[in-house]
């Protein structure tokens, strides 16, 4: 292998001939080797749109000769579609507010240009990753840019998993629509439910956040390109200014706008510190839908067992037959990952200072990895395990004839007190609460099992009023 000698402020260097990247990328990975892991290929393909962009303009405004032009376009068209991804080299954590990056990219760029128009990679007297690739631009309009491009092409997809699964919940919630179950508040017996009904709140959480996630991206849609070094638009003509922005709107296809005080945008990260929010709120909603799937499918002989999660591996090298909740398990760990993103992401943007905020790689590698976890965790979570879930009706219908919960519905008709003394000697004589009712004179039998029916317990209102109302009324027992 060959190398080719380029240079820098610093100095000389070696730069493998083959490679389309040069001095800067080369420093940068030699500085950084930090995470071990490389920029996120949707900012590449958003930088490369940028840079596409502002070449466009450069040709249309007649500020670079049209074949290096031409050849530039051409060359950020290719990382666009996910080409040359290998010679993007530098960690994702760095120092300098993304310039490594910018700098990859300029580099990669003018170096495949060049192989374009037959020429050597290095060749920078002819086209140049500075004075033609990075022409009227600067890393900290281009950078912030493009991460809120790649933010947006990651949330779209996003938001159709949380439809997804949205649907998937209500499915089930109409599935187990008719499967009475005991409620539990502080993993203690509560009151009865129906398996549907605790299905439909999970599907409504997940709605508060598929709204939540559609609405934020009106958040990255101002951009600061165009404003270059701290927003002021040095080195950039107004034309361009403009220009460059219509040009990236037709490219990314996004509703993408000039910032009107870009010196802001420049300078402040809070909308990525907002968006990352939403995905916090989004995990948590995950992670206590999981958990909930893990206590209610539970055992399956020594635990809850109210539901069964779908089978997908062995769960035990040293215990035969154990299937363990894997995919639930998964999406915790994505959920606490994301907000633990969160909290990076709050401290890089609150660190900026003046008019820069350095700690911009971080916000970026964070914000990125949280987008696509989560989207890669919900249809997973979904597909894997939500469409898959079955109920144990047996088992949830023998949880409420034993619980103590239904004594609640007893409250209007014989008082607190007098329920709570049931509710007691329930739990040390292990007999039922209409056997303790009736066996204390208080109600009928007929009057109980109206009263006790689980299907009137799940219902707003007092259970078994509608039937009973004429004839407890004299019982003191107000139904209005």
């Amino acid at each position: 292998m060959g190398f080719r000698i380029e240079k820098d402020l610093l100095g000389e260097k070696e730069v493998p001939q083959e490679a389309y990247y040069g001095v800067h990328s080369v420093r940068a990975a030699e500085n950084f080797t930090l995470s071990r892991m490389r920029v996120h290929p949707e900012l590449i393909k958003a930088l490369a749109m940028v840079k596409k962009a502002a070449v466009q303009t450069n040709l249309e405004l007649g500020h670079i000769d049209p074949e290096k032009g031409k050849a530039i376009e051409r060359a950020a068209d290719e990382v666009i579609r996910g080409e040359l991804l290998d010679y993007f080299i530098v960690d994702a954590i760095q120092g300098g507010a993304g310039t490594s990056t910018n700098m990859n990219i300029n580099e990669v760029l003018a170096n495949r240009a060049l192989e374009i128009l037959g020429r050597e990679k290095g060749d920078y007297d002819y086209i140049h990753p500075i004075n033609h690739v990075n022409m009227c631009q600067s890393t900290n309009d281009v950078y912030p840019t493009a991460i809120k491009i790649a933010a947006v092409n990651l949330l779209l997809p996003l938001n159709y998993g949380f439809a997804n699964l949205q649907e998937a919940l209500q499915l089930k919630e109409q599935d187990f629509a008719g499967i009475i179950k005991m409620g539990r508040t502080q993993l203690q017996d509560a009151v009865p439910i129906t398996l549907g009904q605790e299905f439909s709140a999970y599907a409504q959480g997940i709605s508060r956040d598929r709204w939540r996630l559609y609405k934020v991206e009106e958040r990255l849609r101002q951009v600061n390109l165009g404003g270059t070094a701290i927003g002021t638009g040095l080195n950039a003509e107004r034309k361009y200014i403009f220009m460059v922005n219509e040009k990236l709107r037709a490219i990314t296809g996004l509703g993408l706008a000039r910032a009107e005080n870009m010196i802001d945008v420049t300078q402040n990260m809070d909308m990525f510190v907002e968006v990352s929010g939403l995905l916090k709120s989004a995990a948590v909603n995950l992670s206590k839908i999981a958990n909930d799937l893990r206590l209610l499918s539970s055992g399956p002989q020594t635990g809850l067992g109210e539901i069964n999660l779908p089978e997908q591996q062995a769960g035990s090298s040293i215990m035969p037959g154990k299937v363990n909740p894997v995919i639930a398990e998964a999406v915790n760990q994505v959920a606490f990952q994301v907000m633990s993103n969160d909290l990076a992401i709050t401290l890089a943007a609150a660190a900026g200072q003046l008019e820069l905020n350095v700690m911009a790689p971080l916000i970026a590698h964070n914000l990125l990895q949280s987008l696509e976890l989560l989207g890669n965790g919900v249809e997973m979570f979904r597909k894997k395990c939500i469409l898959g879930i079955t109920a144990n009706k047996d088992k949830c219908e023998e949880y409420v004839k034993k619980s103590y919960g239904l004594v609640t519905a007893l409250v209007p008709y014989i008082g607190y007190e007098a329920a709570s003394e049931i509710a007691k000697a329930a739990i040390h004589e292990g007999k039922t609460i209409k056997e303790l009712a009736l066996a204390a004179g208080l109600l009928s039998e007929e009057e109980l099992d109206i009263i006790l029916n689980p299907q009137e317990t799940t219902h707003p209102g007092i259970s078994g009023a509608k039937h009973l109302k004429a004839r407890l009324k004299t019982k003191g027992v107000r139904f209005e």
